[in-house]
């Protein structure tokens, strides 16, 4: 079943569905634009286009740490992220082997930190590639943020850059080592 395309809304006259970090979506309705602002993290767009159904998460780091056990912490990380985009999709009847995937984020936004977007990026390519799962269109890595729309039930997306930080480093970070000086300061 192909969607009929000649129902969809002019650009701009669509419902906006806002995924944040550690949120999903997925939706059939034609009227529906997911979007989502990208750096580090990344957002797999999923869909169906044989039966006009898709979704995307965001998701903020690849793999989850020991600690968090926490419903609201293990939605932050890829593989929960995954599967749950994955199973909404087929609880609307989307069929697996139909599935094809585009990615986006995965931005070096920070040069003290380690290389979260890479790390991101990769997971999701070995995720879905693991699953079965086609790639078939990808724009992932660089050093800006991305504004990203996906219509789902065509599988359209959309990325534009932003040319600004738009994730906050980590709250935790380890001190400066002491100044030389004894009483310097580095700001970064």
């Amino acid at each position: 079943m192909t969607p009929d395309t000649s129902t969809y809304p002019l650009p701009g006259s669509y419902k906006k569905v806002h995924v944040i970090q550690g949120e999903h979506a997925v939706s059939r309705d034609p009227e529906v634009a997911m979007t989502t602002i990208l750096g580090s993290c990344v957002a797999a767009c999923i869909y169906d286009a044989e039966l006009g159904v898709g979704g995307m998460n965001h998701f903020l780091l690849a793999e989850t740490s020991d600690g968090a056990r926490m419903e609201e912490e293990v939605m932050r990380y890829g593989a929960y992220a995954m599967e749950v985009l994955i199973n909404d999709l087929m609880k609307l009847g989307a069929r697996r082997d139909r599935l094809e995937a585009k990615l986006f984020g995965g931005a070096k936004m920070f040069d003290a930190l380690n290389d979260v977007g890479s790390a991101n990026a990769s997971f999701a390519r070995r995720f879905l590639e693991d699953e079965g799962i086609r790639v078939s269109g990808a724009s992932l890595g660089g050093r800006l943020a991305r504004r990203v729309e996906f219509w789902p039930v065509s599988g359209r997306a959309r990325q534009r850059e932003v040319d600004q930080q738009v994730e906050a480093p980590p709250k935790k970070r380890a001190a400066p080592p002491p100044a030389a000086d004894g009483g310097g300061v580095e700001l970064f």
